[in-house]
């Protein structure tokens, strides 16, 4: 979204003026928690209105109804004297009297309006923040049980060093062989260059039989570098090769950047 654009359209003076309808109302605050200018330049719109108000609607002095009796009397003298019909003083009062109140109820208004806006943001920012929590308490359950699985008695920790391609790769397997699945920790692989993924290894030595049982999805994105792998073989060995994206069916040995034997 163009911000310039967006704030030179007009629409923030008529959600100020509270001219516009509840769904956009709903995505002016939604911009403008995402924009901190457009938030900044609704307060400014605030400003300038309420300025114009304060400005239109001076404070009345005490003895506010002599006072405008005699500003009045300035512009249109009272003379009884010269008619016999009065000057209708209670209406140009109650003009003016009308026109203090509907500029003070406008500022009223705008106030209110402000209040409610700043209602709707902080509801919003705190259904964001709970969002957040959510999410975050979602993510602490998933690792604890992932670390309950890793301190299992029944896993077999494999250490897979780095190879030829990638001496200073490491990495390490997980094996659960009651649950027939893997944990690989790819902590100290590199990322993979882009159109290549990672894939792992189950490895019988005798003769040399890989099968593959699954490739490291969103390397890049994985916070803990921990691959959670179906794992049905009887592994002697664990290796882990840069494949193109999809995986390969034979791994390319010029390319295993770990290995790590069961029972090493």
């Amino acid at each position: 979204m163009d911000v310039k654009e967006y704030i030179a359209s007009g629409i923030l003076e008529l959600y100020v003026a509270g001219a516009l309808s509840p769904e956009e109302n709903l995505e002016v605050q939604h911009y403008a928690l995402q924009h901190p200018e457009i938030q900044k330049e609704i307060e400014a719109i605030e400003e300038t209105v309420l300025q114009l108000t304060r400005t239109a609607s001076p404070k009345l002095p005490k003895d506010n109804f002599n006072e405008i009796l005699a500003q009045l009397d300035d512009v249109i003298p009272f003379k009884p004297e010269a008619s016999k019909k009065r000057t209708p003083w209670g209406s140009y009062l109650g003009w003016a009297a009308a026109v203090l109140l509907a500029v003070g109820l406008f500022g009223l208004y705008l106030e209110n309006n402000k209040l409610k806006t700043e209602i709707e943001i902080t509801n919003q920012e705190r259904e964001n923040l709970e969002e957040i929590l959510s999410t975050t308490q979602e993510r602490v359950i998933d690792k604890e049980a992932l670390l309950q699985q890793l301190r299992d008695q029944n896993v077999t920790v494999v250490a897979l060093g780095g190879q030829a391609v990638s001496p200073d790769s490491y990495a390490k397997a997980y094996w659960n062989r009651e649950e027939s699945k893997v944990i690989i920790d790819a902590q100290g692989l590199p990322e993979p260059p882009p159109g290549y993924t990672y894939q792992v290894w189950s490895l019988k030595l005798s003769p040399l039989t890989p099968t593959s049982i699954g490739l490291l999805e969103d390397f890049a994105t994985a916070d803990s570098k921990l691959f959670s792998l179906p794992n049905p073989n009887e592994s002697e060995a664990f290796g882990i090769t840069l494949e193109p994206e999809g995986g390969s069916e034979t791994p390319t040995l010029e390319q295993l950047y770990t290995l790590g034997a069961v029972g090493a």
